[in-house]
C-alpha cells in the first residue's frame, strides 16, 4: 500500500487528505515511480478550489512535478529503465494523473532522466519553472544579446527561471518586486536591474535603463489594474506575454497605449510547447544543456515533509517565497 493524497470538494488546504491505495502496475506507455520529492505550483492551489482551466472531477488527486526512482514500466516504453532517477514535466491533466503521493504512475512522455547533478528536491523544481520560461522567451520571443525583458512577480520559481534563462540568451532582465525586501536576493539571483514597484517609478526607471527605448519583452502573471502601467513601458511593436492572473482584478486594455506601441500582446501557457512532442523535446534538451553547465539552476526556497502538505499549501498561498516549495517523501 502507498500514502497519496486526494480532496473530495473545492476549498482550502484542509480539503487534502491522505489515502491508502494500492498503485497499479504501469499499462503500455505508463512509468511508476517511487517517489522522493514533490515540487508545489499555484496551479495546484487553482485546481484544489476547482477555479483551473479543467474543472475537477471529484474525487481528485493533484499535483504535477515530482523527482523519484523508476519501480515499474509498461509496455512499450523506451529509454526509460527500472532504477533510473527521473522527474516529471507538467504537461498533463490532473484529472488522469496526480503527483501527491509515496508511488505514482505517470505517462511515459513527461518523465525525463535528469543530470545527476541535481538533488532530488532540485530536480522536482526544474520543469515547470524553466519550461514556463523557456516557451515564452526562447521558443517564441528567441530573446537575443540586446533585448531587455521586464519580469513582474520575479521571485516566483518561472520568475527566477525567467532572469536565468535571458541571462543565458544574452538578454537583460528587469526584475519587478513589490517591496525593497528581495531586491538584493533578486540582484544576486541574476538581474541586471530590480525596479521596487511600491516605491520607484516604472516608466521612468525602464526608459533609464534602455535609454528610452522601451523592453522588447515583458513576461507576465499578473495583470491586474497596472496592465496598463505595463503596456508603456513596452518598446515599440514589443511582445507581452499573459501567462497568469495573480491580480484577480480586472484587467484594463490601454487602447491608445496599443495604437502608440503596436504591441503583439500573447495569452501564454505550458501547453503551447508541453502538448507537442518536438517542440518539448526541444525544451528539455535546450534546458539540460543549461543545466549541465550550470548557466540554469533551480531556486529551492523552503522543503516541508509528506506529512506536512496542508502546511505546505499554506505557506504556498502565502506568496511570501522566493524560488520553489518543494515536499520530500
Amino acid at each position: 500500500m502507498s500514502r497519496s493524497i486526494k480532496f473530495a470538494k473545492a476549498g482550502g488546504p484542509e480539503v487534502l487528505e491522505f489515502v491508502d491505495e494500492q498503485v497499479a502496475a504501469p499499462a503500455s506507455h505508463e512509468v511508476r515511480i517511487n517517489v522522493k520529492a514533490i515540487g508545489l505550483n499555484r496551479a495546484e492551489v487553482m485546481w484544489r478550489n476547482d477555479a483551473y482551466i479543467e474543472p475537477v472531477k471529484f474525487p481528485a488527486g493533484l499535483g504535477y512535478e515530482i523527482a523519484g526512482i523508476v519501480d515499474a514500466v509498461g509496455e512499450d516504453v523506451t529509454g526509460l529503465s527500472v532504477g533510473d532517477t527521473v522527474s516529471t514535466i507538467p504537461t498533463f491533466s490532473m484529472n488522469k494523473y496526480s503527483a501527491y503521493g509515496e508511488v505514482v504512475l505517470m505517462p511515459d512522455y513527461v518523465v525525463v532522466k535528469h543530470p545527476p547533478s541535481l538533488s532530488f528536491a532540485e530536480a522536482a523544481s526544474t520543469w515547470m519553472m524553466f519550461m514556463t520560461a523557456y516557451g515564452a522567451l526562447i521558443a517564441d520571443a528567441q530573446l537575443t544579446r540586446g533585448d531587455f525583458v521586464i519580469i513582474p512577480a520575479a521571485s516566483s520559481s518561472v520568475g527566477l527561471a525567467a532572469i536565468q534563462l535571458a541571462n543565458y540568451a544574452g538578454a537583460t532582465p528587469i526584475a519587478l518586486t513589490r517591496t525593497p525586501a528581495k531586491r538584493d536576493r533578486l540582484l544576486e539571483a541574476g538581474a541586471a536591474h530590480v525596479i521596487v514597484t511600491g516605491e520607484d517609478d516604472m516608466l521612468q526607471e525602464v526608459m533609464r535603463i534602455t535609454s528610452g527605448n522601451g523592453a522588447r519583452v515583458i513576461f507576465d502573471p499578473v495583470g491586474g489594474p497596472n496592465f496598463p502601467k505595463l503596456i508603456a513601458t513596452l518598446a515599440h511593436k514589443g511582445i507581452v506575454y499573459l501567462y497568469g492572473l495573480l491580480d484577480e482584478g480586472e484587467t484594463p486594455i490601454p487602447i491608445l497605449q496599443l495604437l502608440r506601441k503596436l504591441p503583439t500582446i500573447k495569452v501564454y501557457s505550458l501547453s503551447s510547447i508541453g502538448s507537442q512532442e518536438a517542440s518539448r523535446r526541444a525544451a528539455v534538451e535546450y534546458i539540460l544543456k543549461g543545466l549541465e553547465s550550470g548557466a540554469l539552476k533551480p531556486v529551492v526556497d523552503r522543503t516541508f515533509k509528506f506529512d506536512e502538505m496542508v502546511q505546505a499549501h499554506r505557506y504556498l498561498e502565502g506568496n511570501s517565497q522566493f524560488g520553489k516549495i518543494v515536499v520530500t517523501v
